[in-house]
């Protein structure tokens, strides 16, 4: 599992991606993993989960996510050396869920952790998502997790 504990970490660059995926000699639960950005700007966040998910499996060529947690998402998002196309579902598509598909062709389920999400939430969260045995869904996962952990006015 890769992903950085830190919410207060400055965005820089470098800033590590926070992503977990099943392992690549299981065969995936109900998720594939889940990514964990560090804010709700869609352009600015893809190009990090691009650039990682390129190197592991091919290029990223289409998101598909929910509008709920982007207010701004653009048809087509430059990233490094390419073009990434967008589009959302608003009621077939999981809210907390975006989906990946790569040149390969390729695709990944991933929860999309809120960016104010507490850190051992989102520990727990990203676990559970990547766990092969896991049969929830992305919004079952989120509505899970401990109520005392929960970002400020995000009561069930």
């Amino acid at each position: 599992m890769t992903f950085d504990r830190e919410t207060t970490a400055p965005r820089t660059p470098a800033a590590q991606l926070r992503l977990s995926l099943t392992p690549d000699d299981t065969a995936a639960g109900r998720l594939d993993g889940a990514w964990w950005p560090r804010s709700h700007d869609l352009p600015a966040e893809l190009p990090s989960l691009a650039k990682g998910l390129d190197e592991r499996w091919g290029r990223v060529t289409r998101v598909t996510l929910n509008p709920t947690h982007w207010p701004t998402i653009p048809p087509r998002i430059p990233v490094t050396g390419h073009v990434v196309h967008a589009g959302w579902f608003l009621e077939e598509q999981d809210p907390n869920e975006i989906m990946v598909r790569s040149y390969a062709p390729r695709r990944l389920d991933l929860l999309m952790i809120p960016p104010d999400t507490d850190p051992a939430d989102a520990a727990d969260l990203m676990a559970a998502a990547a766990d092969p045995a896991n049969t929830r869904t992305a919004s079952a996962l989120l509505a899970e997790r401990p109520t005392e952990h929960l970002p400020a006015g995000a009561g069930r």
